[in-house]
């Protein structure tokens, strides 16, 4: 059984859409962080998390437990959290990460699917969610960004 930090306080244990339940606390705690502590904390935290990530799944698949285990959501939090570090901190563009993340974490297009298919251990496990935060956080930032210029053209 995945621990309390591989299931990110046990919201990998919920019996449908365990790492949308992921996502949606890490967001939500990635959000509380950038407006309250710094994004600087969020920035160090993601980096601790995903090596932290990689050595306890490491152990885990070690000890028997199965590859990518669907209760394992810390992978979710280091690539939301990613999309947040790249787009910023609006109320909009914190959803806009969040949809954008679950999107190319479950879609898994062209080198995000790859990484989840050929790469083995933690590695493999966290690295399609960081490159699916790469993506979702330039999209939504750009997204973000295209609002912004429409508001500004129909507004003059």
């Amino acid at each position: 059984m995945p621990n309390a930090f591989l299931t990110f306080l046990y919201t990998g244990l919920s019996p449908k859409a365990p790492g949308t339940a992921g996502s949606l606390l890490a967001v939500i705690v990635g959000a509380l962080i950038i407006q309250y502590v710094s994004m600087e904390t969020l920035v160090l935290l993601s980096i601790l998390f995903t090596i932290m990530g990689i050595k306890q799944i490491n152990a885990y698949e070690a000890n028997g437990g199965e590859h990518d285990d669907k209760r394992i959501v810390i992978d979710e939090v280091v690539g939301v959290w990613i999309a947040l570090i790249l787009s910023s901190g609006t109320l909009v563009q914190i959803v806009l990460s969040f949809a954008f993340f679950r999107l190319f974490d479950i879609w898994k297009p062209s080198l995000i699917g790859r990484i989840d298919q050929n790469v083995k251990g933690g590695w493999g496990v966290i690295g399609d969610d960081m490159l699916a935060g790469v993506i979702a956080g330039i999209c939504s930032a750009g997204t973000f960004q295209l609002l912004e210029y429409a508001q500004k053209t129909l507004l003059n």
